[in-house]
C-alpha cells in the first residue's frame, strides 16, 4: 500500500509539473496573443524570394545582402534548394535581387546561411560579409570580402569553435572579430527540447577574435538577433523567450556590463540599428506555436517593432508593422532604407514597403 501512495504521489506530481510546464510554454510563447493588422502602404513582395530571407542588412550606399532559404530541423522549408546570398540594390529603380558569384574554395552545394552582418575596414574601405552558416545541421561563421564591381563575393575563411555550437546571429567587430549569440544551451535534439521545456535560461552571447574566444554574456532563453550601436559602445541581444531587448555596455575587454532591458512585448528575432537615429528595427514573431508549429490554413503572422531612444530612461517602443500571415509568414528582420522598409522572413518571403 505504501508503494502504490509513493506511485500515486509521484505520477501526480509528474503530471502537475508537465500541466504546469505547458501553460508556462503558451505563455511564452505568446500563443494566446491576438494580432491586429498594421498595415503599411505601398508593400509587395521581392520578386525572386520564395524560402525566405531570414536576415538583410543594407550598407550606406543603399546595397542590401539578404540571407535566404534556411534550412532548420524544426520549421517548414520552401525550397530543397542550397541557401543563398542574395544584394538587392535600393537605389536601382527596378529592385531586381542578384546573385553574387562566390569565388575560392567554398563548399556552395552545403550552404545554409543564417545570420550575417558586414563591416568596413576604415583602411581600404574594404567590405566583410560575415555569414552564420548550419552545414548539415553544423555552426560556423563564414568571412567573404565583397568585390563590388563584380558583384562577387571572395571567400576568406571559416570559422568553427566548441563555443560557437548554437549560433544564431552575428556582428562584426573587426575584419576577423565579432559577438555570436547560441540560441540553445544543447546540441542534441532532445535535450534541445528539455531545454525549451524546462525554460532554462542557459543561451549565451560570444567574443571571437583570432587571440581571445570566450562567453561574454549569459542568462538568455533563446539569445537571437544581436546587434551594435553606431558609436560601438552598446550591444543588444534579444532574449526571445522573454520578450526583451538586452542593452550592454561594451568594456575595453570586449567582455559587457548589462545596463537595461526593455519589454517588446513580442518574440522578437534579428535587430538592425539605424546608423543615423540610433533607432532598432526589429522583425518578431506575434505567436510563437503558429511560428514553430506551421499550418497552411492557420499561418503565423509577422510584427515589426521600431525602439527609440533605447537608452533613455522611457524608450518608446512602436509598432510599425503587423499581419495575420495573409500577406507575409513568420516575419525575422526588418530594415530601413531611404524610405523604404524590407521585411525577411525565416521560411517564406520578403517583403518591400514605403514607411509613408
Amino acid at each position: 500500500m505504501g508503494k502504490l501512495a509513493v506511485l500515486s504521489l509521484a505520477v501526480a506530481a509528474l503530471a502537475f509539473l508537465i500541466g504546469e510546464r505547458l501553460i508556462t510554454i503558451r505563455q511564452i510563447s505568446l500563443s494566446y496573443r491576438e494580432l491586429t493588422q498594421n498595415y503599411l502602404p505601398n508593400c509587395h513582395h521581392i520578386e525572386g524570394i520564395e524560402c525566405g530571407a531570414e536576415d538583410i542588412t543594407i550598407l550606406e550606399n543603399g546595397l542590401a545582402f539578404l540571407s535566404t532559404c534556411l534550412k532548420h530541423p524544426d520549421l517548414p522549408s520552401y525550397s530543397d534548394d542550397p541557401g543563398r546570398i542574395y544584394t538587392l540594390n535600393l537605389l536601382d529603380s527596378e529592385q531586381k535581387i542578384k546573385v553574387p558569384n562566390i569565388k575560392g574554395d567554398f563548399d556552395k552545394d552545403s550552404f545554409n546561411p543564417h545570420g550575417i552582418s558586414v563591416y568596413t575596414d576604415n583602411k581600404d574601405g574594404a567590405v566583410y560579409l560575415f555569414v552564420v552558416n548550419h552545414p548539415q545541421g553544423n555552426s560556423q561563421v563564414e568571412i567573404f570580402q565583397f568585390v563590388e564591381d563584380e558583384n562577387a563575393l571572395q571567400y576568406i575563411k571559416t570559422i568553427r569553435h566548441e563555443l560557437l555550437h548554437n549560433v544564431n546571429d552575428i556582428v562584426a567587430v573587426g575584419t576577423e572579430s565579432f559577438y555570436a549569440t547560441n540560441d540553445h544551451y544543447f546540441t542534441n535534439r532532445i535535450l534541445m527540447f528539455v531545454e525549451l521545456f524546462l525554460s532554462l535560461p542557459w543561451c549565451d552571447v560570444v567574443y571571437y577574435s583570432p587571440q581571445t574566444v570566450q562567453v561574454v554574456a549569459g542568462g538568455f532563453m533563446m539569445a537571437n538577433g544581436i546587434n551594435i550601436s553606431p558609436d560601438k559602445r552598446y550591444l543588444y541581444v534579444a532574449n526571445l523567450l522573454k520578450h526583451k531587448i538586452v542593452v550592454s555596455e561594451i568594456k575595453e575587454s570586449t567582455v559587457l556590463s548589462h545596463v537595461k532591458e526593455v519589454d517588446v512585448g513580442s518574440l522578437c528575432d534579428n535587430i538592425e540599428v539605424d546608423r543615423e537615429s540610433g533607432d532598432l528595427w526589429v522583425g518578431c514573431h506575434p505567436n510563437g506555436l503558429k511560428w514553430v508549429f506551421y499550418d497552411p490554413n492557420d499561418p503565423p503572422g509577422s510584427e515589426v517593432i521600431r525602439i527609440e531612444n533605447i537608452l533613455s530612461e522611457k524608450p518608446q517602443v512602436t509598432q510599425v508593422y503587423a499581419d495575420d500571415g495573409s500577406m507575409i509568414i513568420a516575419s525575422s528582420v526588418a530594415t530601413p532604407y531611404g524610405g523604404k522598409l524590407l521585411i525577411g522572413t525565416v521560411y517564406q518571403k520578403a517583403l518591400i514597403c514605403d514607411l509613408k
